[in-house]
C-alpha cells in the first residue's frame, strides 16, 4: 500500500485481498501516534497490548473468511466521555478518581467491540466536554494537525486530531453544542451529530436532549459505517430510537441531485470571516452545480443561546454537584463560572428554556416542509490559537460566541454533519454544515458524500 492514508473502507477491502492485516493497520496506527501524538495531545490513553490483542484476532477472522463485520479489524478510538470496560473514564476531570472498577461498557463501547473495531486508546476532552476546545487542568491542550500553534476544537478534539493525523481510521465523540462538528471543521474530517436517540447513550447525560454521540472519521463512507456500527438497539437508553430500517452504508449513495436546499450563509445573525464564507459558498455553488437546487435563504429564527445557556449550564451544574468535596478548587475556571450560573436558575427558567427548545423544533419542521436540508458553514472563523477558550483578541467571552452555527441543532435534535469545504490560504480547514430533519440522517449522509464527491478532500 502507499503511504496516503487510508480510508476505513480501504483498509477493509486490502483485509479482504490479503494486501493488508488488521496487525498491521494496526502497527501503522500505534506508529503514527507514536510519531505525532507529542504534538497533538489527542490521547489521554493508548493500550497498545490490548489493541494487538484485537487486531490478531481480526486477522484470524479475516483468515478463515469470517469477518464481523464492515469494520472488522479498524484501529479506532474513543472519547474519554464513554465508559469503557478496562479503562479509567475520568472525562478530563481531577475529581473522578481513576482507580476504581471500570468493568461496564457503554453502548458506544459496547457496539464497537461486538463489530471488532480495534480500540487504540481513549481521546482528549475538555473538563465534562464542557466547551468548544479541548484542554483540561488534566490532559492539557490538544493541538491541531494541520497547524499545532491553532486548537483542535472540542470538546471532541482529540478524537478531530486523531482521525486527522492518522492515528486510527475512526472514533466516536459527543456533541451537546457542537462538539463533534467543531471540532471535525476545523481539522478537516467529516463528523456527523445524528437525530437525537440515533445512538443510544448510557449512563443518561446530564445536559438531556442536548447531548448526542457522533461518528468521526476521514470519509464519509466511512462515517455511514460506523453510525451503522452505533445506531443498534441498547435497553440502558429509555431514550433511544428503534434501530434503523436499512443501512447506513447503502443509504448515502443515494442520488439527491434535485432535492432543495437552503443556503444560509448566516442563518441572519452571524458574522462570518469572509475567508470563510467565500470557501463555503464555493462549496455550495458546486453542489448547485452537481444538481442540487440551491436557494439562499435563512431558517427565520433568533439567535437561541439564552435558551441553550439554560440547559447547558443547568446540566453542568447538575453533574458537578456529585462531584466530591473540594472539587470546584481542581475544576476547570472556566467551567466553575458555569458551574455558578447553572445554580442560579429555577424549575421555570428550565422549563421556559425547553418551551423555547420545542418552538424552534417546530419552526425548523415547518422550514423542512419547504426545504430538504439546510447548508450553512459549520463555524465562522478557522482555527485559532491553541489554549484559548474564544479568539484572541476578539473581544468575545464565551465559546458558543463563535459556534452560533451548530448549538441551535442540538435544540432541535436533528440531524447535522460537518463535511471539509476547503482550506484557508494558511492552510486551515474549513467545514461546511448540512442540516436535515429529524429522523433524515441518511439524507444528510447522502448529500454530505455529494458534497464530498465534487470538492474531493484528504487530511494534510
Amino acid at each position: 500500500m502507499n503511504d496516503r492514508m487510508l480510508t476505513a473502507s480501504e483498509l477493509v477491502a486490502a483485509y479482504a485481498t490479503g494486501e493488508l492485516s488488521p496487525v498491521e493497520a494496526t502497527e501503522n496506527a500505534l506508529q503514527a501516534i507514536d510519531a505525532r501524538d507529542g504534538e497533538c495531545n489527542a490521547f489521554c490513553l493508548v493500550d497498545a497490548d490490548r489493541a494487538l490483542e484485537q487486531a490478531k484476532a481480526s486477522e484470524v477472522r479475516w483468515r478463515d473468511g469470517n469477518p464481523i463485520g464492515w469494520l472488522d479489524g479498524v484501529p479506532s478510538s474513543i472519547k474519554d466521555m464513554f465508559l469503557t470496560q478496562g479503562w479509567p473514564t475520568v472525562r478530563g476531570s481531577r475529581s473522578i478518581s481513576p482507580d476504581q472498577p471500570w468493568d461496564v461498557d457503554s453502548p458506544v463501547a459496547a457496539r464497537m467491540r461486538e463489530a471488532g473495531l480495534v480500540l487504540l486508546g481513549k481521546t482528549t476532552t475538555p473538563e465534562i466536554g464542557w466547551k468548544g476546545v479541548t484542554d483540561s487542568p488534566l490532559c492539557g491542550v490538544t493541538r491541531n494537525p494541520a497547524d499545532p500553534a491553532k486548537t483542535a476544537g472540542g470538546s471532541s478534539g482529540g478524537s478531530a486530531a486523531a482521525v486527522a493525523a492518522g492515528m486510527g481510521e475512526l472514533s466516536v465523540g459527543t456533541d451537546g453544542g457542537g462538539s463533534v462538528r467543531i471540532p471535525a471543521s476545523f481539522c478537516g474530517i467529516v463528523g456527523l451529530k445524528p437525530t437525537h436517540g440515533r445512538i443510544p447513550l448510557y449512563p443518561a447525560s446530564p445536559f438531556g436532549p442536548l447531548s448526542h454521540a457522533g461518528p468521526m472519521a476521514r470519509s464519509v463512507d466511512d462515517t455511514a459505517l460506523l453510525l451503522d456500527v452505533l445506531s443498534l438497539p441498547d435497553h440502558r437508553d429509555p431514550a433511544a430510537l428503534a434501530p434503523p430500517t436499512g443501512s447506513f452504508r447503502e443509504a448515502v449513495r443515494r442520488d439527491v441531485r434535485g432535492l432543495i436546499a437552503a443556503f444560509s450563509p448566516t442563518l441572519g445573525y452571524v458574522d462570518v470571516d469572509p475567508e470563510v464564507a467565500a470557501i463555503v459558498a464555493e462549496a455550495v455553488r458546486a453542489l448547485g452545480d452537481a444538481g442540487l437546487h440551491v436557494e439562499e435563504t435563512d431558517p427565520g429564527f433568533a439567535d437561541p443561546k439564552p435558551a441553550f445557556d439554560v440547559l447547558w449550564s443547568s446540566g453542568a451544574a447538575k453533574l458537578l454537584d456529585t462531584f466530591p468535596p473540594g472539587s470546584e478548587q481542581r475544576t476547570d475556571p472556566g467551567l466553575r463560572k458555569v458551574w455558578e450560573l447553572g445554580r442560579t436558575w429555577t424549575a421555570g427558567d428550565y422549563l421556559d428554556a425547553t418551551a423555547e427548545r420545542a418552538a424552534l423544533g417546530i419552526l425548523m419542521g415547518e422550514f423542512h416542509t419547504r426545504y430538504d436540508v439546510l447548508i450553512t458553514p459549520t463555524i465562522p472563523i478557522a482555527a485559532f490559537e491553541a489554549g484559548h477558550d474564544v479568539p484572541p483578541g476578539s473581544g468575545l467571552s464565551e465559546w458558543p460566541e463563535w459556534t452560533p452555527f451548530t448549538y441551535p441543532f442540538n435544540l432541535t435534535q436533528q440531524p447535522a454533519i460537518s463535511v471539509p469545504a476547503g482550506r484557508t490560504a494558511a492552510g486551515l480547514p474549513v467545514g461546511l454544515q448540512i442540516v436535515g430533519p429529524r429522523h433524515s440522517d441518511d439524507l444528510v449522509l447522502a448529500v454530505a458524500k455529494l458534497l464530498e464527491e465534487v470538492r474531493p478532500w484528504a487530511p494534510a
